[in-house]
């Protein structure tokens, strides 16, 4: 996870939300991001890896300067820079 910490990452969660910033810090329940966008797929026709790919190749639009999120609603964690565009 140190390997993680102070770049930009990809967080899906278990929930419609996936969450794109610069983690900050990994906690024993929390991971803290900066400069997030964390967007709801629920609102919108667009699925969590359309999204990624998007925001990928236009940038994070940040809608928060920081939030926390869960461990226990974490499904994955990676880097943005190691998705591959399609």
């Amino acid at each position: 996870m140190k390997e993680l910490i102070g770049c930009q990452v990809v967080i899906d969660t278990d929930s419609s939300y996936i969450y794109i910033g610069n983690l900050e810090s990994a906690g024993s329940d929390y991971f803290v991001l900066t400069n997030v966008d964390a967007h709801d797929t629920a609102d919108t026709k667009t699925s969590k890896e359309y999204y990624t790919h998007e925001t990928k190749q236009l940038g994070t639009r940040t809608n928060r300067k920081k939030t926390l999120v869960r461990l226990a609603r974490v499904i994955s964690i990676c880097k943005l820079d190691d998705v591959l565009t399609f």
